[in-house]
């Protein structure tokens, strides 16, 4: 596989990790609310989890490097 092509299929999982994260933050947001959590939520977040961990391994990131980075991106309030 080209040099492109592996960066282009980097960029498509970390939309896939995106996009799965924002659906785990709103499903705990939802949570907090009181609205009651929708029973087929546990699926994504699996799937989430599986995505999360497979890039981590990929690119060589502990837990508390990952934990970091999404304290960071909270705080500076760039997701939800």
């Amino acid at each position: 596989m080209s040099r492109m092509s592996d960066e282009r299929e980097k960029l498509r999982k970390f939309r896939e990790l995106d996009d799965a994260f924002s659906q785990a933050l709103r499903a705990l947001d939802a949570g907090k609310s009181g609205v009651p959590e929708v029973s087929h939520e546990a699926a994504p977040r699996t799937d989430f989890e599986d995505r999360l961990k497979a890039l981590m391994q990929e690119y060589a990131l502990s837990q508390a490097c990952v934990h970091r980075m999404l304290t960071t991106l909270v705080e500076y309030q760039r997701i939800a």
